[in-house]
């Protein structure tokens, strides 16, 4: 197949635009899908997304962010969303509570659940299953199903007992 823009070389990018709920697709070379990126970059920075996701719903909420500021690199919630970076590690607490939504919009989770070392694999594994039995057993407790709730509650505590029998060995 060869590319939709030049029409010379083989495609080896392939792109599904939608425009005015119009789905197009395209067929790309490596020179024209690196044209194409640049155009949208410019069209369309990341820092623009951020600013869009982040956006304040309350007016409240909004008097309060034009204050908040990392306490250890200086930058202030107003800056991450014109640049869409954080400063520092230290800004993830300070703005955590504008961030757990927008990064859940984002990954569909504010919890990372992908690869860990096998070192710390089965231990971090383990705490995490235990983190989604306690997400469960709230939802759980919030939706009155208490049978439901009281299993939750014992696999629980068998998950704590055993990670702190192995922690010893």
């Amino acid at each position: 197949m060869l590319c939709n823009i030049c029409q010379k070389n083989p495609a080896t990018v392939h792109l599904t635009e939608i425009v005015n709920e119009q789905m197009t697709e395209l067929h790309l070379c490596e020179a024209c899908a690196r044209q194409k990126s640049q155009q949208m970059q410019q069209q369309f920075g990341l820092s623009d997304l951020l600013a869009g996701m982040a956006g304040a719903n309350k007016a409240e909420d909004k008097a309060e962010m034009v204050n908040l500021k990392c306490s250890n690199c200086g930058l202030s919630y107003a800056d991450f969303k014109k640049i869409g970076r954080l400063g520092c590690s230290e800004c993830y607490n300070a703005f955590k509570k504008q961030l757990a939504p927008l990064l859940k919009r984002i990954h569909g989770m504010t919890q990372h659940v992908g690869k860990a070392p096998v070192k710390v694999g089965k231990t971090t594994k383990k705490k995490g299953d235990i983190q989604e039995l306690r997400a469960k057993l709230q939802l759980a407790i919030e939706m009155e199903a208490f049978e439901e709730a009281a299993r939750l509650r014992d696999q629980i505590k068998e998950a704590e007992k055993k990670a702190s029998q192995e922690n010893k060995e």
